[in-house]
């Protein structure tokens, strides 16, 4: 074997090398992240980092982040019961895509909404609302914020107070 075939044929194992093991980096920390308790496809990812702006605990998984490419955030949220957002509304609008457990959903002046496996929510810009679990059910959704090339801001309001969630 001559000399460059020789260093060909080492390049070729350390790149190898090199590529499992940033495999198995990749799937070990997808492996960290938290199954949820309620049957769902996506991990519930970690303690949501946006937690002060719910009431009580929530997990983000991030499926794509804000990026100039896609320009769509998508998240897969899981809230524990009673967990929810506080009054918000996107400037870009947002679909919710409910995965599993039952929810609750409301825009502001009008009846709360119950979800369920399935249900899709269409929120027009920057209409202020909230959603979040069951009193006594864990809930899942994938929430996508929806034009998000405009400014893709969330304005944040007050916390739903338990008399408007019951």
């Amino acid at each position: 074997m001559c000399f460059f075939m020789k260093k060909a044929a080492l390049a070729a194992i350390i790149l190898f090398v090199i590529g499992v093991g940033v495999v198995q980096a990749n799937n070990k920390e997808k492996n960290q992240m938290k199954k949820s308790p309620i049957d769902t496809i996506f991990m519930q990812g970690e303690v949501n980092p946006y937690g002060k702006f719910f009431t009580g605990t929530t997990y983000l998984n991030m499926l794509n982040p804000k990026d100039e490419v896609f320009q769509a955030p998508i998240g897969n949220v899981t809230f524990e019961p009673g967990a929810r957002t506080h009054w918000h509304k996107h400037d870009g609008g947002q679909i919710l895509l409910v995965l599993n457990g039952e929810g609750r959903y409301q825009e502001r002046g009008k009846e709360i909404r119950t979800l369920k496996k399935g249900d899709v929510v269409l929120i027009s810009p920057d209409v202020e609302h909230w959603h979040g679990a069951a009193p006594d059910s864990w809930f899942v959704h994938i929430s996508l914020e929806t034009n998000a090339h405009k400014n893709g801001s969330t304005a944040w309001l007050e916390p739903v107070s338990d008399k408007e969630y019951k």
